[in-house]
């Protein structure tokens, strides 16, 4: 494998030039796109794209910002390492970098960092930037990489990405701005695992994370957990011009309804998510806008303990064949999002296994697999709430042909405020969340994996495993290709996962909110908004 040398945006290397022109790209054609005010990107798969950066109106600075989304608790954290939810997500975003960020084409962006350079995806050189500050005004050096990356092995910080860090053989500067990594097994996609949001850089030896303290656009005002965060401009930003407004207010309705209306009174300028039963009342207000962003987010039924994989795999097997993907797109989603076939890796993934027959809706089938549980006839506690988009739809979905085949699910509707840290993975029969991930890895490795925090059926393959940790270090992209395939098969087949779709995020906002664009890993433009969104005044 040839050094992989990722570079800063819109620098054109040598390196560019030839894949360029072995896919038909001329040099004109490259500093035209520069011209116009694009970015070049080299894929995983070396292919170039163009992704706009340019906005129609020159944006305005100055002005504050209301922000709802539908999740918080009392376990809302400014720890990185912990997020748990996507307001979470969006809250660390605000103050904190990372060594790289995904773009809109998930390829990773240098950030923190300024390159990285490895022979074989097992030992990595990282060179970071050297104009950066901490909002207490320290300098950013390798120590606070170091420190950032290490942190995640430790069990009593309980990271979210723990079993994804046990990669992390050694992490050790070796120069001020100098890190090498290197990793228990090879793995190309690292510089993209680190674009995520857990793997934030925080300042060496920070273990208060009562205040953040980043490196990131906006400086944490204000932070009461389960109530609101306020983030003001961080004037010694690294990123020249930037972030345009003054202050952001985080917050969370959880109720939909209550959202929307916030949204449409002019009390919030940015919400997430809508749900596709809303969308008339946003398309039919002049002073607010849609915006629809495929993902490869899911909500999925979760099967574990006694009705799960390990112990009823047969029940595991009837609930898959009761739902009708297809009508579930078309009441609970009204149309939004992709039928998906119980497993994890979206259709736009370029590892996606499209030879996996379709499971479809199958009464009988699932009858005979009910009858083969031994459950038949019983009566089931279901839980769902709206935290978890859609479920409440599903859930009664679910319920209506269940009793088809001689089963009771008796919906338990629980609030969204708690939701995740309440009863996620708390019950043997309810929905999960899952927000898309920027690789297959990831996604395999941080739910999946037998020994995964977040593995949420409790299922445990040895094969997967296996084939989890050859398929990182494969760089022949074709076996690396079918080894996924292989891996989307036994999550089909056996884990105690339902995924009948993948989901569109859907924001609304007011109409006079600029600088937002769809992204892929999810609403508020991947959870990245802060530093990009502006007023028109």
């Amino acid at each position: 494998m040839k050094n992989r040398n990722f570079p800063i945006d819109g620098q054109i290397t040598p390196e560019l030039m030839a894949q360029a022109s072995g896919h038909g790209i001329s040099r004109r054609d490259l500093l035209r796109g520069l011209a116009a005010g694009t970015v070049l990107a080299v894929t995983a798969g070396g292919l170039l794209t163009y992704t706009s950066s340019a906005h129609a109106q020159t944006p305005q600075r100055g002005g504050r910002i209301k922000v709802a989304t539908a999740t918080s608790s009392t376990a809302d954290t400014l720890d990185p390492a912990r997020g748990g939810n996507y307001t979470d997500y969006s809250r660390q975003f605000m103050f904190y970098n990372g060594l790289t960020t995904l773009d809109e084409s998930l390829v990773p962006r240098m950030t923190l960092a300024e390159s990285f350079d490895t022979s074989d995806a097992l030992s990595w050189t990282i060179k970071l930037r050297q104009d950066v500050v901490f909002h207490d005004g320290k300098p950013f050096t390798s120590a606070d990489v170091v420190y950032s990356l290490t942190r995640h092995k430790d069990p009593q910080v309980g990271s979210k990405v723990l079993s994804v860090a046990q990669q992390f053989e050694e992490v050790k500067a070796v120069g001020p701005h100098e890190v090498q990594i290197r990793l228990s097994s090879p793995n190309a996609d690292l510089p993209a695992i680190l674009g995520t949001s857990h793997f934030l850089i925080v300042r060496d030896g920070t273990t208060d994370f009562a205040v953040a303290n980043g490196t990131g656009p906006f400086k944490c005002a204000e932070f009461q957990p389960g109530v609101r965060s306020i983030g003001v401009r961080n004037d010694s930003y690294w990123k020249p011009g930037l972030p345009y407004l003054d202050e952001i207010e985080l917050f969370s309705i959880p109720d939909e309804a209550a959202r929307i209306n916030a949204l449409l009174a002019g009390d919030v300028d940015l919400m997430n998510p809508v749900s596709p039963r809303s969308v008339s009342r946003i398309l039919n207000n002049p002073k607010v806008e849609l915006m629809e962003s495929p993902t490869g987010g899911y909500t999925n039924l979760v099967l574990r303990d006694e009705l799960g994989p390990v112990q009823n795999p047969d029940f595991v097997l009837a609930m898959k064949y009761l739902h009708d993907r297809r009508q579930i797109n078309r009441t609970a989603f009204r149309g939004y999002g992709q039928l998906a076939n119980d497993q994890p890796i979206a259709p736009s993934n370029r590892y996606y296994f499209a030879g996996l027959p379709q499971r479809e809706y199958d009464p009988d089938k699932a009858k005979f697999h009910l009858q083969k549980s031994g459950l038949a006839g019983r009566s089931l506690p279901i839980v769902a709430s709206e935290a978890a988009t859609g479920s409440l739809d599903i859930a009664q979905l679910l319920q209506l042909s269940a009793q088809q085949i001689g089963l009771k699910l008796d919906i338990q509707r629980v609030p969204a405020d708690g939701y995740w840290s309440n009863h996620w993975m708390k019950h043997p029969l309810g929905f999960g969340s899952i927000s898309a991930r920027p690789t297959a890895d990831l996604m395999f490795s941080l739910f999946y994996q037998s020994d995964a925090v977040s593995n949420q059926s409790g299922w445990k393959n040895e094969q997967f495993d296996q084939l989890l940790v050859a398929a990182r270090g494969e760089v022949d992209d074709a076996k690396r290709k079918q080894m996924y395939g292989d891996m989307q098969v036994l999550v089909h087949e056996h884990c105690g996962v339902v995924i009948p779709q993948f989901n569109s995020s859907l924001d609304g906002h007011n109409a006079k909110l600029k600088g937002l664009s769809p992204h892929p890993l999810g609403g508020l433009m991947g959870y990245m908004f802060a530093e990009h969104v502006w007023l028109d005044a």
